[in-house]
């Protein structure tokens, strides 16, 4: 599908201006790509993968694609955003991470999301604590939050483990979530 796209309007598949590159021992954690949409659409389709991410209800093709540019035009707006997760052995993009801060937000969100066959291995922890080093490094004062879905055990869980406390319960859209901070 995005080769045909990028046919017709002559874009590149690896542009990803502006958006820093780290990596892990297993994962490029990159920007991310017109030529990634089919993994991304396999990802925010899976009804188990998004069941804790906004209303919980699956993107189709369209929408995934909407989401798509929402998040690369996050880092020309907001000089960060969520980055595309690759796989080293793969070369698929797998989930997604970063730090979400449109205006009117709770702050600098950190957050993530995998493909159901990559969770549970650590893939997550890995990314989170890059990226938290990567903001260290970026001089802002504004510390990390996470807004967690209640009922999300497995990222309560590595809330916790990167150091994030309880602040407050927020709203987001029809749900009481929790807001955690990174000290």
């Amino acid at each position: 599908m995005s080769e045909q796209v990028n046919k017709v309007n002559g874009m590149s598949d690896d542009f990803v201006a502006g958006v820093p590159v780290l990596e892990t021992r297993r994962l490029m954690i990159r920007g991310f790509m017109l030529a990634d949409l089919d993994d991304y659409i396999a990802m925010v389709s899976d009804s188990e993968v998004v069941r804790y991410v906004a209303d919980g209800v699956p993107l189709n093709s369209e929408m995934a694609w909407q989401s798509l540019a929402y998040l690369m035009g996050h880092w020309q707006l907001a000089g960060m955003g969520l980055w595309a997760l690759e796989d080293k052995v793969s070369g698929r993009v797998i989930g997604r991470a970063g730090i979400y801060n449109p205006p009117g937000w709770f702050g600098p969100e950190l957050g993530w999301m995998l493909c159901r066959d990559y969770q549970g291995r650590g893939l997550a922890s890995e990314a989170a604590e890059s990226i938290m080093k990567w903001y260290g490094n970026c001089g802002v004062d504004n510390p990390l939050i996470s807004v967690v879905h209640p009922d999300n055990k497995p990222a309560l869980k590595l809330v916790k483990r990167l150091g994030g406390t309880f602040d407050e319960a927020v709203k987001v859209q029809d749900i009481t979530a929790l807001k955690f901070i990174y000290a």
